[in-house]
C-alpha cells in the first residue's frame, strides 16, 4: 500500500487521493503535503476502500476513470455509509458526467488538466462548507482573542465592532481562517507562483497584523511558519 506524508501540524486536515495515475499521486501527494495537509495515495478503489477501515480522512480527491472498480461506483457506495467530503478529478468535463457526480453526492468537480493551486483551492472551500456549523443552521465563524470572522460573509470582527478589510486581506484572511491552525504557504496566499507577488503577500500580512495584533512585530494570531507561509492560530 502506498504511504501516509504528514504534514508538520498534526491537526491538518488528511486528504485521501485515488487515482491510478502514479505520477499524478506523487505530484498532489507533494504539493498537498508542501501547502499544509496530510496525504494518503491510493492507485484504486479497494485501495482507497482499505485505507477507510482504518484511518480518518477529512476530504477525498478522486479520479472518475480508473481499472476495475470506476470512481462513479466508488463514490455512490461509499455515500451509503460516509458524508466524508469528496472532490472528483475526471478527463471527462461533459455536463451529464459533472451531473453524475453531483448527483451521486459528491462536493465538487474538477476537469483535467487542472492546476494544482485551483484544487488546493477547491479542497479548501469544500472543507471550509462541511466543518461549517452551518449545517446546524448556524453560521460559520473562526474566532480568535477578541476577533471573529465570518467565512461565508468575509467579515472581521472587533469585539462586534466591523475591521475594515480591503479585498485582497479578506482573501487571504478567508483561506488562513479556512485552514486555521496549519500553514499556508505564500504561493497560496498570493493566488499565484509569481514570486513577485508571493512577496506581497508579506506586505499584505503586515497589514492585516496591524489591524488585529496588538503588538505586529510580536504577533500571537497571525504567524509566520518559517520557510512554510502563515498561520493563524485559532481558539479552542
Amino acid at each position: 500500500m502506498s504511504q501516509t506524508q504528514l504534514a508538520p501540524q498534526d491537526d491538518a486536515a488528511h486528504v485521501l487521493v485515488v487515482d491510478d495515475d502514479r505520477r499524478l499521486r506523487e505530484l498532489l501527494s507533494a504539493y498537498l503535503g508542501k501547502h499544509g495537509h496530510r496525504v494518503t495515495v491510493a492507485a484504486s478503489a479497494a485501495e482507497a476502500r482499505a485505507f477507510l477501515e482504518s484511518l480518518a480522512f477529512d476530504i477525498i480527491v478522486l479520479d472518475v476513470m480508473m481499472p476495475g472498480e470506476s470512481g462513479f461506483d466508488f463514490a455512490a457506495s461509499l455515500r451509503l455509509r460516509s458524508d466524508v467530503p469528496i472532490v472528483m478529478l475526471t478527463a471527462r468535463a461533459e455536463a451529464a458526467d459533472r451531473v453524475r457526480g453531483l448527483e451521486i453526492g459528491v462536493d465538487d468537480y474538477l476537469a483535467k488538466p487542472f492546476e494544482p493551486r485551483e484544487l488546493l483551492l477547491r479542497i479548501a472551500s469544500v472543507l471550509r462548507r462541511a466543518r461549517a456549523p452551518g449545517a446546524r443552521g448556524e453560521e460559520a465563524v473562526v474566532r480568535f482573542g477578541p476577533f471573529s470572522f465570518s467565512l461565508e460573509r468575509g467579515e472581521l470582527r472587533n469585539r462586534g465592532e466591523t475591521v475594515r478589510l480591503t479585498e485582497r486581506e479578506r482573501e487571504i484572511l478567508r483561506l488562513l481562517c479556512a485552514n486555521a491552525g496549519a500553514s499556508v504557504s505564500r504561493e497560496a496566499l498570493s493566488g499565484s507562483g509569481v514570486a513577485a507577488q508571493e512577496r506581497t503577500v508579506d506586505v499584505q500580512i503586515n497589514r492585516l497584523r496591524r489591524k488585529i495584533e496588538v503588538d505586529p512585530a510580536n504577533p500571537v494570531y497571525l504567524q509566520t511558519a518559517r520557510g512554510a507561509g502563515y498561520r493563524l492560530v485559532a481558539d479552542g
